[in-house]
């Protein structure tokens, strides 16, 4: 009896520590993932800035310009869910991550408009590939039954990541004026990101075999069709944020030096939303989460339209990431939750794909409409799409997901 009492002591210990969320391998992903979006991220918000000082580009060629990198992203991404649930997900994502860091010698090089929108558009192939890996890989890391939990954590490395960057890099450039600083700054981080995720160590396990290479569900789930319309719009909204805060801010409200204080507001906010949020993720109330989140973040872009003075720009700033810190995860939550466990790789690169096709084309439209009426009625048009994005989950995408969820 006492031989089975400790028997059952031992397992006891051994689940707990198996069921631990933040093991050491999930660390080390959240880490690697956190660097490779902080070194992408930290040129974000001032390429528009470089494109404009040293190639004299226009409002309209400048959204062309940046909007190359989401075409490539978009086109790699499919075959990314494809590679990671087909192969060593480890050597796909060792692969990816070294070309992406690799490309950022080639901005310190471009000596044109044409070289840099070349480099730009091609970054965004292994970007687009390392993402879906990484991401893929730390659900792998995470027990099944924090899951949840753990994919929200996971989605505030990099949301953090695209808060705290463009803040690093706006008082870096501020200090120095000085691009190529920041084009080596974010090459040695990107470095730094590939070496913490060449030491993760995953289980073992079978790869996709006898699966229709052709097949469309292998690519995108197409299970989670709406959700991916509705995710886009989002993507839209930041996708122009992120990238015409600066300019918007200059020439709206004259603000010279508070952009790098929007994001860090913006960080402020993701990472309160997170650490409340996860509650609601354990306990299994995605949708509240993310009502929550969609229903803040309208009001933040619908405030920061406005463009009423500096405490409009910060308080938006405030309220966007506290939504997105909770819309985003909850979304990817559904993702998963909608795929087969085959198919989590398609999983990730579906919802990515979605958000990047969104961002790509906020950032075109972003452009267009800032050359030809005003920056202030692009982000009244940025707040219509946000407003439009949560009306749609309201209405139809809860209840979509509901009906096809398979881990009920």
């Amino acid at each position: 009896m006492f031989r089975n009492f400790v028997a059952q002591m031992n397992t006891s210990v051994s689940t707990t520590a198996s069921e631990r969320l933040w093991n050491r391998e999930y660390i080390k992903v959240m880490a690697s993932n956190f660097l490779l979006f902080f070194a992408f991220y930290l040129l974000t918000p001032l390429l528009p800035v470089y494109l404009n000082d040293q190639f004299r580009a226009d409002k309209d060629m400048i959204g062309v310009v940046l909007s190359g990198y989401i075409v490539a992203t978009l086109l790699v991404r499919p075959f990314s869910g494809f590679m990671v649930d087909c192969f060593n997900r480890k050597k796909v994502l060792m692969m990816c991550f070294f070309v992406f860091f690799i490309c950022f010698a080639g901005y310190i090089g471009a000596s044109t408009l044409l070289m840099f929108a070349i480099v730009r558009t091609f970054h965004g192939i292994p970007f687009g590939a390392s993402t879906v890996a990484n991401s893929t890989v730390a659900i792998d890391v995470v027990p099944s039954s924090r899951r949840n939990e753990g994919i929200g954590f996971y989605g505030l490395s990099n949301n953090l990541a695209m808060a705290v960057a463009p803040s690093a890099g706006i008082w870096i450039y501020n200090s120095t004026g000085n691009f190529s600083l920041l084009f080596w700054i974010s090459f040695v981080v990107a470095f730094s990101g590939f070496a913490c995720c060449s030491t993760v160590r995953l289980r073992q396990r079978d790869l996709v075999k006898a699966k229709p290479v052709m097949s469309l569900d292998h690519f995108f789930l197409t299970r989670a069709w709406l959700m991916a319309v509705n995710i886009s719009l989002f993507g839209l909204c930041w996708g122009v944020m992120s990238n015409y805060v600066a300019i918007y801010g200059r020439e709206m409200l004259g603000i010279t030096d508070g952009t790098g204080v929007f994001f860090l507001i913006l960080s402020v906010g993701l990472m309160l939303s997170r650490c409340f949020g996860s509650r609601a993720l354990r306990a299994g109330r995605i949708h509240q989460s993310c009502f929550r989140g969609v229903v803040m973040s309208t009001c933040g872009y619908f405030l920061f339209a406005t463009a009423w003075g500096e405490w409009t720009f910060y308080l938006s700033a405030l309220l966007i990431g506290l939504g997105n810190g909770q819309m985003y995860p909850s979304f990817l939550n559904m993702f998963v939750k909608v795929a087969r466990n085959d198919q989590r790789g398609t999983a990730n690169s579906s919802i990515l794909i979605a958000w990047d096709a969104g961002m790509g084309l906020g950032i075109l439209m972003g452009g267009f409409v800032a050359q030809y009426v005003s920056y202030q009625a692009a982000f009244w048009i940025v707040a219509a799409m946000q407003a439009s994005g949560a009306l749609l989950y309201a209405v139809a995408t809860r209840w979509f997901f509901a009906r096809r969820r398979l881990d009920l």
